[in-house]
């Protein structure tokens, strides 16, 4: 539910903030050489964490209209997450905003700031131009599928507020998402789907698959699994950084008995074998190789010990490999060692201490 701003307090503060977003966005049209200066400044303002001291203002129990339980349950509260709600309760405030917006449509971070500002707007607002309503659906995905690689690029869940709204509030209730086209309730699928995992969204996963739009060549591409899946392996192989790539391949367990077409399934093992070899393309680490070696060991089990007497041999070709496996074969034998010792050792020190029953 959108915050009440209807406190004076509250009310003059974010009309404050609103006008200095026309302000910079007036700046921007009439500066062509620093527009994309102007707009990236735009776009990292927008997307703070709200401070103390505005908290205080947002956050205020005035009227006790807003309690801190209203925040984000993560902690963090951005101003794009207020400012969106504001434009709901007094959308004239956004129009002239918009309407800049528009002009700016062919800038970089102009579809950054409309996703973060107007997502909700978009399925409160009554768009009656077709054209129109197209051009805003679309600007919202591609605006939200670029501060969602920002989030992974810095592994971080900055805008996980507005991906749980586009998931929860819109793909999971037909009523609002039947209010954008079809063409941009598939493009708004796909998203969800490259994102899900990253955002720690898989327990949704089962609902999030039966109120997949109908694509025009299901024939070729298959189901819902299998449009998801598809879109999870082409999301994994663009992955660079190495904490993101681990988190998405330790989820994979949730795929675990899902019904794919041969097509979706060899896609998906090409993808995971990718991640097995030391070495070019990918030179994955060995955090990721093992995290892959896991997630395919577990989604495709039949062909397990062949497939890993296959990768020794070939490891076995290029000698100068082997100081670090043994190295690291020698580490884990110590470690396990070490641990198998320690338990009964610890266990009987804990025996040991126990007083005596007389």
């Amino acid at each position: 539910m959108p915050r009440d701003h209807s406190t004076p307090r509250v009310s003059a503060y974010l009309d404050a903030l609103s006008q200095e977003i026309e302000k910079k966005l007036q700046r921007a049209l009439a500066s062509p050489t620093q527009r994309r200066e102007l707009l990236q400044v735009l776009f990292a303002d927008i997307a703070l964490e709200v401070d103390d001291k505005a908290k205080e203002i947002i956050l205020g129990t005035e009227d006790d209209t807003i309690a801190p339980a209203d925040d984000d349950p993560r902690g963090q509260l951005c101003f794009y997450d207020v400012l969106a709600d504001y434009y709901i309760w007094t959308p004239d405030k956004g129009k002239p905003i918009l309407s800049m917006i528009v002009q700016l449509w062919s800038q970089s971070f102009a579809s950054h700031i409309f996703s973060l500002l107007f997502h909700k707007w978009l399925f409160e607002a009554r768009v009656e131009d077709d054209a129109v309503l197209l051009r805003y659906s679309s600007a919202l995905v591609q605006g939200a599928t670029n501060v969602f690689w920002i989030d992974i690029q810095t592994n971080s869940r900055r805008f996980q507020t507005l991906f749980c709204y586009l998931l929860e509030e819109v793909a999971l209730n037909p009523e609002q998402l039947n209010k954008i086209p079809v063409q941009a309730q598939r493009e708004l699928y796909l998203l969800l789907s490259r994102f899900m995992f990253f955002y720690n969204e898989v327990d949704k996963l089962e609902r999030f698959l039966k109120h997949c739009p109908v694509f025009p060549n299901a024939f070729l591409v298959g189901g819902p699994s299998d449009i998801f899946v598809t879109e999870l392996s082409d999301q994994i192989q663009k992955l660079k950084v190495e904490p993101v790539l681990i988190h998405y391949l330790s989820q994979l367990g949730v795929l675990q008995g899902m019904e794919l077409r041969m097509a979706t399934s060899t896609r998906l093992k090409a993808c995971l074998y990718s991640f097995t070899s030391p070495g070019g393309p990918m030179y994955p680490t060995r955090a990721v190789r093992h995290a892959a070696w896991n997630a395919l060991d577990l989604l495709f089990p039949v062909g397990r010990y062949p497939r890993h007497l296959i990768s020794l041999f070939f490891r076995l070709l290029y000698p100068w490999y082997w100081p670090s496996s043994c190295w690291n074969f020698v580490v884990c034998c110590v470690t396990a060692l070490f641990y198998s010792i320690l338990g009964p050792v610890l266990s009987w020190w804990k025996n040991l201490r126990k007083p005596k029953l007389t």
